[in-house]
């Protein structure tokens, strides 16, 4: 059975380019424009995993993290953030992200983050 990702970020390119590459590696996608629009689509659909933007308006990748863990604190989250935001993933991983990966995405690397976190 293919597992479900939750693709959430304001920016509709990074959703479509993430999206690709999960569909074409046998992933099912859902997506989410903000932390508060994440945050609904993970209480109702529980997705196998989780990628957050750290910035984003209504409700940052932070505050979304949080809000998650309290719905299920076994949620798998992998922060997406541009460099130079070292401290707000710290604070992510702190929330109870399992990773992180640096903008721009490079395809090896999120998927070599999602085998290691899905198994």
């Amino acid at each position: 059975m293919s597992k479900t990702i939750l693709v959430v970020d304001d920016a509709t390119i990074m959703r479509l380019m993430l999206k690709q590459l999960l569909e074409s590696n046998h992933f099912d996608v859902i997506e989410a424009t903000d932390g508060k629009n994440a945050v609904e689509v993970y209480a109702e659909q529980r997705p196998d995993l989780v990628t957050m933007d750290i910035t984003m308006p209504i409700m940052d990748g932070i505050a979304a993290v949080k809000e998650i863990m309290k719905i299920d604190p076994q949620a798998k989250i992998i922060m997406c953030s541009a460099m130079g935001q070292g401290n707000l993933v710290k604070e992510a991983i702190i929330a109870g992200a399992r990773n992180f990966l640096v903008k721009p995405l490079q395809p090896e690397r999120v998927l070599a983050a999602i085998k290691q976190i899905l198994g």
